[in-house]
């Protein structure tokens, strides 16, 4: 079973057998416009939830995103290196920023889902 859950710093997460995806969502990349460098979390490093995982730079400022779980981090999006836009054209997609395996998939009760998210952002 999968499940995506949304923050209320706009990332998402999609989870997996307790594999988890993480990115920002549209909401988010329209608000911070086109996007110039990504800077991604460690592969195999640890994250805690509510600490900043990555900085994205756009033309308009650099901003943080933040781990919504704890974890280990299992992959990056290296092609963001070389084409930050991604994010941009394909938040949900290919321009995924980092997956984890999660420590504490409870840690993901708090989170809103699409309905509860689409209505924040209404």
């Amino acid at each position: 079973m999968s499940t995506t859950y949304f923050t209320e710093d706009h990332e998402w997460i999609h989870v997996e057998n307790g594999m988890a995806t993480v990115g920002i969502t549209n909401y988010a990349q329209e608000q911070l416009g086109d996007l110039v460098f990504v800077e991604l979390p460690e592969k195999g490093g640890s994250l805690t939830k509510g600490d900043t995982a990555v900085v994205v730079e756009s033309v308009k400022a650099a901003s943080d995103v933040y781990a919504p779980a704890d974890g280990e981090v299992t992959e990056v999006n290296d092609a963001l290196s070389s084409d930050p836009s991604l994010v941009n054209t394909a938040p949900t997609g290919d321009g995924w920023l980092w997956k984890m395996k999660l420590s504490e998939e409870s840690q993901l009760e708090g989170l809103m889902d699409e309905e509860a998210y689409k209505a924040k952002i209404a």
